[in-house]
């Protein structure tokens, strides 16, 4: 006589002798070690919560700095390129929310993926940009802030801690997007 099996499961085991079953653990093992790599957007990329790491920064009217040097306060990094409809159309805000807090609060900095200087720093001069902007020749940064859409904006507290990340173009000086940095930074509303 017969045994019939109550579940699928059940009847699985039996005819599979459990090797299913192993199976679709050990699958489920290499998603664990392969998922939170696949997560990441660009090789080498800083996730939300993690610190940024060392980089040189060419400055695009000349100059540079280190990313480490503007630890101690809170930093909204725009990465952007001259191309770039979005990126084109924030700036603006961008302007006038660096110029509002003045630095005193956070600093606010660019970072170009423009392959042409000439360009970005025709687009920053053409704009009136005045806040501190650099350009990023070998994609180190682009990699490292997982900038695969334009334009990214970071949110970085003082330790150099990724905050939040957000992908797109918005009036960075509206009432919302004020106290979103306020938020973010813990800053006292203005």
């Amino acid at each position: 006589m017969r045994l019939r099996a109550k579940t699928f499961r059940e009847w699985d085991m039996r005819r599979t002798g459990g090797l299913r079953s192993l199976m679709g653990r050990a699958f489920g093992c290499w998603l664990l070690l392969v998922v939170p790599a696949a997560l990441a957007g660009t090789p080498g990329e800083v996730l939300v919560g993690e610190q940024l790491r060392e980089a040189q920064m060419n400055g695009i009217a000349g100059g540079g700095a280190k990313l480490s040097s503007f630890r101690g306060k809170p930093l909204l990094i725009n990465v952007w390129a001259s191309w770039c409809g979005p990126c084109r159309d924030e700036m603006g805000s961008l302007e006038r929310l660096a110029g509002r807090y003045a630095g005193r609060e956070f600093a606010v900095i660019g970072i170009s993926t423009d392959d042409d200087h000439a360009a970005a720093a025709r687009f920053l001069r053409q704009s009136g940009v005045s806040f501190a902007n650099y350009i990023d020749r070998n994609l180190v940064l682009e990699n490292m802030l997982g900038a695969n859409r334009l334009p990214l904006t970071l949110l970085v507290d003082a330790d150099g801690r990724v905050i939040k990340k957000i992908a797109g173009s918005r009036a960075w000086d509206s009432p919302e997007s004020i106290n979103l940095i306020t938020q973010a930074f813990r800053l006292k509303a203005r």
